[in-house]
């Protein structure tokens, strides 16, 4: 056992540069698998179903994301508690927080999929399904759906190995989903010819075979962190405080589910299906340099979180910085890519010259503000840690409801089609500015705390 307790302690001790090698390599490798994961089968579709079918399977993006806005509503805000918790020494109820992910995951993850199976049809044609997309949109979703209780557990527990130092395993979970796919996809889309089904399926049974090797793990008895079956009965606490952190991240998913509906709605008036099929590609690629970030956000979190916790503010800004200096330099590499290889970039995912003109100069007008995006995201993360929810909301919801969803109303008006695309690095550059003055003020704040305060001074608490 003690082995086990000391695990987390290094979080307080260690270097912040060793640290967050440690935390974020493996959530950046774990991150980019887990986007490659998704790359695979719009490859696969692309390649062995038709445009039309990427163009359906991009229709199911905003469902998708709102899958993920209740995922991360418990996984995300219950992490956070752990680490500040284990932070604490506080075990007990560690043990608590993990047993009451699995329940609120059960529960919100069978709601969603009812709701959303029962009206699967008019959800699809309202994100911008047409006759000729619809069949593969709706193929694909009610596999999904049908195993969106093993997601959201995967997901939210794979969180929670993460918080509690265990962030090795978590990527190799990730990295392992991912192989199972690249296996199974191509038997089930060309072999066995299930199409747009077949890549669905193989995600599920590939999330299922990591989930049961996360059951296994929390089963132990013997270690720090485990289930008990006392702890699985719903603590209303418990997951107030899970869902009331989480509802930054849940809030941000939300918004990309609103902001996607819209973006398919108006590339439909504007281009039509392909238009949809290129962004659908286009959100494919600048997603992979965003999980890389977020992987990074993954790796500051329990350090920040942990030592906020231990009342090491030193350990908590320096951290900050760091990770904000490795974000802006994986925002820049992703910028560089659309810029100067858009072509050979999109072409991966098709064949198709139409598809691939459309999605090549989709790729470089949304990045075009790409460098700036890591910086926001990892000071949104920071509010977050800290426990300023209300802030975190701010930032995480600026970027995408309070600038780019009027501005692909706004811009198509003068732009045609190009201005849906130009949106995107307007509302960027907007979403730096408040989160550059919202950050000198809460910089401020911090320095005027010294190791070992009482954090009442910033105005709020985990």
């Amino acid at each position: 056992m003690a082995v086990n307790q000391a695990v987390p302690l290094e979080l307080g001790t260690e270097k912040i540069g060793k640290l967050l090698m440690k935390y974020a390599g493996p959530a950046i490798i774990a991150m980019t698998a887990s986007s490659l994961y998704n790359m695979i089968d719009s490859i696969f579709i692309g390649h062995g179903v038709g445009p039309l079918a990427i163009a359906g399977l991009a229709v199911t993006f905003p469902l998708m994301n709102l899958s993920a806005a209740f995922g991360t509503l418990v996984g995300v805000g219950a992490s956070t508690i752990m680490s500040v918790l284990l932070g604490q020494k506080n075990y007990d109820m560690a043990n608590k927080v993990l047993s009451n992910v699995v329940t609120l995951n059960i529960i919100i993850g069978l709601v969603f999929m009812t709701v959303a199976l029962t009206f699967l049809d008019p959800i699809l044609y309202f994100f911008g399904a047409s006759d000729q997309t619809i069949v593969y949109a709706r193929e694909y979703m009610q596999v999904i759906l049908l195993g969106n209780v093993i997601t959201h557990l995967y997901l939210g527990l794979n969180n929670q190995l993460r918080a509690s130092g265990n962030p090795r395993m978590a990527m190799n979970l990730t990295i392992m989903t991912v192989i199972l796919n690249v296996i199974l996809a191509p038997i089930f889309i060309f072999m066995m010819n299930m199409g747009i089904r077949g890549a669905a399926l193989a995600t599920v049974i590939a999330q299922l075979v990591a989930l049961a090797v996360i059951l296994r793990y929390f089963s132990n008895s013997s270690r720090l962190l485990h289930f008990k079956k006392k702890n699985l009965k719903l603590d209303t606490r418990i997951a107030k405080d899970s869902l009331s952190i989480g509802l930054a991240p849940f809030l941000m998913n939300s918004a990309a589910c609103l902001v996607t509906l819209f973006i398919n709605q108006q590339l439909k008036s504007y281009s039509g299906d392909l238009a949809i099929g290129a962004y659908g590609i286009v959100n494919r690629i600048s997603f992979l340099f965003i999980m890389i970030n977020m992987g990074l956000n993954q790796g500051m979190q329990p350090i920040a979180g942990y030592n906020y916790g231990a009342r090491k503010y030193s350990r908590v800004k320096e951290v900050y910085k760091k990770t904000v200096k490795y974000a802006t330099l994986v925002a820049m590499v992703g910028f560089a890519v659309s810029i100067a290889f858009p072509h050979a970039a999109v072409s991966i995912f098709t064949s198709d010259q139409e598809l691939i003109e459309l999605s090549a100069k989709g790729l470089v007008l949304i990045n075009l503000m790409l460098p700036l995006v890591g910086f926001q995201m990892v000071t949104s993360n920071l509010f977050q840690c800290l426990g300023m929810i209300n802030k975190s909301i701010i930032l995480s919801m600026s970027r995408q409801l309070l600038f780019l969803l009027p501005l692909l109303y706004v811009m198509p008006m003068f732009f045609d089609a190009k201005g849906i695309w130009l949106s995107f690095p307007i509302s960027d550059f907007l979403a730096f500015l408040v989160t550059f003055i919202m950050l000198m003020a809460l910089m401020k704040k911090l320095r005027k705390l010294n190791d070992g305060d009482d954090p009442s001074i910033l105005g709020s608490k985990l």
